[in-house]
Order: C-alpha cells, then structure tokens, then sequence
C-alpha cells in the first residue's frame, strides 16, 4: 500500500526545555517540535512497552569506562583512558607465527580485543533509551541516570575517555591505530541525539550538558586536525561519509556553525563526486566482500547528513553535480536490492539485514519518494534502540 505523505517540516530548532521552564545551553534540535509531539503520541501508543522496557534496563546497567577494560599483549603504549579497539577482519598469518596479522575482508575476529567498543556501544545504547524514555514517554528517573552515565564515561577526571581515537582499529605487527578506527565512534552520532532528548529535564544538570559539549568539541577538533582524522575524511568510500556524518552531528550538538558548513561543502565536493557513480552505484562499497550492506551502510550515512543538513536549512537531498550524479540517484539505484537482496549479484558472504536501515526512511520523508517510503514501511525493523527511535520519527510523519 502506498504510504500518504504528511508535511514534512525541518526548521531549525533551539532546543526546548519544553514544561521545565529551562533552555538547555546552546544546542540545535535533533527534530523538530512538530515531529516530536507526534512522536510522543505514536510512542505512547504503539512502542510504549519497548521503549519502557529499555528504559528498565538503562536505569540499572553500566556506568560503563574506558578505563574499566584494558587490553594485554598488544605492544602499544595506550594509557589508561585511551580507547582502544583492534581491527575486525585482520588474523594471525598462520604462515607466519608471531608475525603481522593478516586481512580477510568482511570475517570478523572474535577473538580480538572488543572491550572498549563493546561498551562504547552498550553505553550510547543506555542513553538514547533514557532520551527516549523522557522525551516520548516522560518517565521519571531518565535524566538522572543518563547524567551519571555520560559523567563516568567522558566527565570524571579518574574515568574519562580522552577525546581522541589514536589506537583505534590498530592492526597487531602493523600499526598502533588507524584513521580507519574513526567509525568505531560513528554510534557517538546516536549519542549525542539522546543527550538532545535528556535536555529538556529539569534533572539533566547544566554541567553535564556543558561537560559533553566541551568534549564533543574537542574530539571533533581532533578528527578534523589529526593525522588519522585527514585520512578517513578522504578516504574514498563508507568511512569518508560516516566521517563527515559525525562531524556534522557533533557541529550541530555544539553550534559550531563553520564546522557545519565544512561538512556541508565536504558532501558537495567530494562525497557525492568521488564515491557515487552516474548510474548511482558506490563503487568502493561493491568492491567489499559484503558488498550489499556495505553499500545500504553507507547510504546510511548519506542519509543522516543530508537529515542534519535539512535542519540547518540546507538542502542536500537534492544537489547534484554538474553531470548529474546525486544521492537520490543513489537511493534509487540500490533500492530494489532492498525489497529483495537475493537479486544482487555481487558479492555478499553473510545474510542481507534491511531492518537495521534507515535510508529509505529518512529519504522516502523529505525528498519525498512515495517507492523509497513503501520500501521503509514493508521492511521488519530491527529491535535495537537507534533503529526504534528512527522508526518513531519515520511512522509517526506519515499516515
């Protein structure tokens, strides 16, 4: 059934401390006041007891650290706040023991140090149900616990995670980190849109918010002045627009309006021409192993810096370079795949997982594309927090 599209509405917000009589310092909202009156209301009476059942998990979980989890045996000089992750598709050479590790694209190594990221993720995770659990629901306790949460994690000087990734997707015998890493901190863009929710309560101290924004800042610095940051920000493929994406959510969470422009002109003059092809193929992505959901991923990231640009009164959605290449051509080309991925044909050595995104959502929304919204709406969505929260937003703006 052909979805009815209702206005779609994307001015930039101030965020409001809607009921508490308190602005929350300096911020652009995430989604506007239209959007999420009516995600409230679709919440309460469609996702009432998931998110509620988050919430009762966040309220109880963590406070998670970096410093709780060290990895042995790497040989590198990481600190105690350093974040620290290792590459997932590089193993031991079996021809050579002791020796540089080895890639197999697309085969994760489980057997690889996971601590940091695991709990990066379970952390973000426990904050955006806490978001949603105040914002949607308003439910009591969310802000307290998500403050306490973002102080142990990024605030409190024997805790904190120092803002930058310089040992992040090292590779054992060949590197101590890698530009590559950069897109371990990609759920940070999540983060940051639950921190957004929690602001309008009463209990979310003036501190924390300070506290997060000042390290956002700063790790968003690094990404756009360092050595690995300027790799991954040109690197040709998935991690140049997951790069550009965080950038763009962290410049919109501190008002950081020059960064924002940056990212804007950073998709016009070399996302758009270098990745996407005229017919709206992703080369670089078809490449991979896992090619089909390499290629939705980083449609994806497309996606959420087109969103972001759309709140800042910027529209992406619809540039195009001066021999037609665009995005939306993008969309279109890699969403029959979507509805049925047993028709791709390139290589893909796992199961295609549509529910986990969210392209043809948020694309279907604002270009509008009654096909890319029918394909949303006729995918299961995944059960995870992110994917729920995005589902909100996309069902409940349209009947």
């Amino acid at each position: 059934m052909t979805p009815t599209r209702r206005q779609f509405l994307a001015t930039p917000l101030a965020l409001a401390a809607a009921g508490s009589g308190r602005a929350a310092p300096g911020s652009m909202f995430f989604f506007t006041s239209s959007e999420l009156l009516r995600m409230s209301a679709f919440a309460r009476r469609d996702r009432a007891d998931f998110i509620n059942k988050r919430v009762k998990s966040a309220l109880s979980a963590g406070p998670w650290s970096v410093t709780y989890k060290r990895p042995e045996g790497l040989g590198i000089d990481a600190g105690p706040h350093d974040y620290v992750s290792e590459g997932p598709y590089w193993f031991p050479d079996p021809d050579n023991p002791g020796g540089p590790y080895i890639r197999h694209d697309g085969v994760r190594n489980t057997k690889r140090f996971l601590g940091n990221a695991n709990d990066m993720r379970a952390m973000t995770d426990a904050v955006v149900s806490l978001g949603m659990g105040h914002s949607l629901l308003g439910l009591a306790g969310c802000a307290g616990r998500a403050a306490k949460i973002l102080s142990v994690y990024f605030l409190d000087a024997e805790t904190r995670m120092t803002p930058d990734l310089r040992y992040g997707q090292m590779v054992r015998g060949r590197n101590t980190g890698r530009g590559t890493g950069i897109i371990d901190t990609a759920c940070l863009i999540q983060l940051v849109h639950g921190i957004a929710l929690l602001e309008s309560s009463p209990g979310f101290p003036r501190e924390v918010s300070d506290g997060m924004r000042k390290w956002i800042a700063d790790y968003a610095n690094w990404m756009n002045t360092s050595k690995p940051g300027l790799d991954e920000k040109k690197s040709g493929n998935n991690h140049a627009t997951w790069w550009t994406a965080q950038i763009a959510a962290y410049a919109t969470f501190t008002v950081d309006r020059n960064m924002r422009l940056m990212a804007w002109d950073h998709y016009r003059n070399y996302l758009v021409p270098t990745e996407i092809r005229p017919d709206g193929s992703c080369p670089k992505e078809e490449g991979r192993t896992k090619s089909l959901s390499y290629s939705a991923m980083n449609l994806d990231a497309f996606a959420m810096v087109c969103r972001l640009a759309q709140l800042d009164a910027t529209d992406l959605w619809h540039y195009k370079t001066d021999d037609g290449i665009s995005v939306a051509k993008a969309f279109d080309y890699l969403l029959p795949f979507v509805l049925q991925s047993g028709t791709w044909k390139k290589e893909q050595i796992e199961d295609f997982d549509s529910g986990t995104h969210y392209f043809t959502g948020l694309a279907g929304m604002a270009l509008p594309s009654k096909d890319q919204m029918a394909a949303y709406l006729a995918q299961p969505r995944s059960e995870g927090t992110w994917a729920q929260l995005l589902d909100i937003l996309v069902r409940s703006s349209w009947a």
